[in-house]
Formats: structure tokens, sequence, C-alpha cells
């Protein structure tokens, strides 16, 4: 099955920016978007709910504004990750804005929901929904959605374990629709490889947190850019499910990162350690992706893209050229 036309048409790259918690909001996102990959944000990162609402207005206008402008270059399409847990108290008042405003892409996380795919599908968007294996893959596509997002070992924040051959290998075997893939995703040639692979995307997160538009500290963007994949660690200790981390970060809050708990950890024991000291997940314990090697400084996002797509190009070449 063919891309459907939003994530087909408009793209530079065949890449989305992942929503990254607290640090995604409208001046990445229209930055990612103006440079030609889909540009995404958690409907939770904007509050009061009424955020949302101008999030929403101030990116449809901004890529409207920059498409009149540019009808050479147009803009790529956007995306809001919308949280359907049953946690998320938001979800119906963010869902009733992303269908007020009409996104043209909405990825769902923490579970599928049929409900929350036929608001989406009612103006015409497209739904992407992340998994972590083909499980829960297959249950994704039964409740409606229309693409997936296949999160593999390496990713940042919270993972997969299995390896993306294994994880596309097993999706590709019944379904042909959209997908994206998750983890260590850093660099053009690994876009090339997704795609080689059998992914029709790649999702990219932590090398946009190194970027000047990203709402992070410096000191997070400093640790991007110098740290390697041996200071990213593995964990079920600060949220309850397994995420990937960075090493300094866990340090800085007091921590041993060599010495965490391991096997059965819960998010209650880190929460209890943590009492009275003010440490909170992904403000203080930093997520991040292994493929943190490949970035070299903080630069703009546009800069990032560019240089992705240079090296999409390069790869491309030494394929064709073997």
């Amino acid at each position: 099955m063919s891309l459907p036309s939003v994530l087909r048409d408009k793209l530079r790259l065949p890449a989305i920016g992942a929503p990254l918690f607290i640090i995604s909001h409208p001046a990445l996102v229209i930055a990612q978007c103006k440079a030609g990959i889909v540009g995404a944000f958690p409907a939770l990162n904007a509050r009061p709910i009424s955020q949302l609402d101008e999030w929403l207005h101030e990116i449809t206008e901004a890529l409207a504004a920059h498409d009149r402008d540019h009808p050479e270059s147009l803009a790529a399409p956007f995306a809001v990750n919308q949280i359907v847990h049953r946690t998320n108290a938001r979800l119906e008042e963010d869902l009733a804005l992303t269908v007020k405003w009409k996104a043209p892409i909405v990825i769902t996380s923490l579970g599928a929901r049929e409900d929350v795919n036929a608001a989406v599908h009612s103006y015409g968007g497209v739904t992407l929904h992340d998994i972590i294996n083909d499980r829960f893959a297959h249950k994704a596509i039964d409740k409606g959605a229309d693409g997936l997002i296949a999160v593999a070992a390496g990713a940042g924040g919270h993972a997969g374990s299995y390896s993306p051959f294994a994880l596309v290998q097993e999706i590709r075997e019944w379904f042909d629709g959209p997908l994206a893939l998750s983890g260590a995703i850093a660099t053009g040639g690994a876009i090339l490889a997704a795609q080689a692979m059998g992914a029709d995307l790649a999702y990219l997160g932590s090398a946009f947190i190194a970027t000047e538009e990203a709402r992070a500290i410096e000191d997070y963007k400093q640790a991007i850019v110098q740290g390697r994949a041996e200071d990213i660690i593995g964990s079920t200790l600060f949220t309850g499910i397994f995420g990937n981390y960075l090493k300094p970060s866990i340090a800085r809050a007091g921590l041993d990162p060599d010495k965490l708990p391991q096997g059965e950890a819960k998010a209650m024991d880190f929460a209890a350690a943590s009492a009275g000291v003010g440490v909170k997940v992904w403000r203080d314990i930093w997520g991040s992706g292994q493929g943190i090697g490949a970035i070299k400084a903080v630069t703009p996002a546009a800069e990032l893209v560019a240089r992705l797509a240079k090296e999409y190009a390069a790869a491309k070449a030494r394929v064709c050229a073997g």
C-alpha cells in the first residue's frame, strides 16, 4: 500500500520528528515542518488545556503562511501526540481541539482506541500508533489505526526491547500500510537503512533535543552533544515502564546510574526515594536514545534536517554506486 498523500507529497526527507515530552512545542514543530519533515508534539505539553488551542492555532497559521510565501517549498504536515491511556483525564478535551484544528496526523500512544481513530478519520486525518511488539501492532490496526510506529531497542525514553530488524520483519509479514521506525536513528544513512529494512519513514527524537528551538535546558542539550551510546542506561525504575535515560542526569539527581535497582523496579520505588528532593522524571531524569554519538553540536532544527538530507543523499549514492 502506498503512503497517504499527507505522508508522501510534502516531505523533504522520509522522517518524523518524534513528539518529545516537555521539550516539543510550536517553535520546534514549525521549524521541523518548514525544513521538510513531520513535526510533532504531545498534547500534554500544552498546559493548561487552553494553551493547546493556542498552539494548534499558531502552528496551523504559521505553516499556512509559509506555504503562501513559499509555494515552491511547501511545509511538511504536523502531528499531535495523544496519550490514549485511561489515566489521561484530558484526552476528551484534547481530542476535541485536535478535531477542531484538523491536525493532519495524530500519533497515539499507550493503548489503541477505536473512538479516537474514528474522530481523526472524521475530518480526513491519519492516525499512527506507536508499538513495541507485533502483538500490539495487530491490536492497533484491528482498532482502526492507519499506520504504525515501531519503537525498537535503542530508542529514547520509553523504548522497545526488540531489534529493529526483527520488529520490522514481523510487522511486514502481514501489514503493508504506513510504517515508521524508531530507535537510535540520528543520521541520514540510518534513515535510508530504516527504509531498506521495510519501513517507510524514520522516527527521530533525541537528535532534536540538541536544537536551538527545543524546549530543553542547556545542560540537557550539552549532555546529548557530549554523550555516546555508553552514556545511555535502560531502567524500569523511573516510570515503571522500561526506558532509556542519560546517565549524567541520573547522577545529577543523586543516584548511581551503575547501581540502579534491576528486575522488577517500579516507579513507586523512585518516587519514594526522591520524595522531598524535588527530582522528577523527564524534567530531571533525561530520556535519550543510543544514537546520540552522531550529534556534535546544538544547531537550528533546519540545519539538522539539512545535514540529515545531505547524508541521506550520500548514502543513496553509495548504494547505487556499489
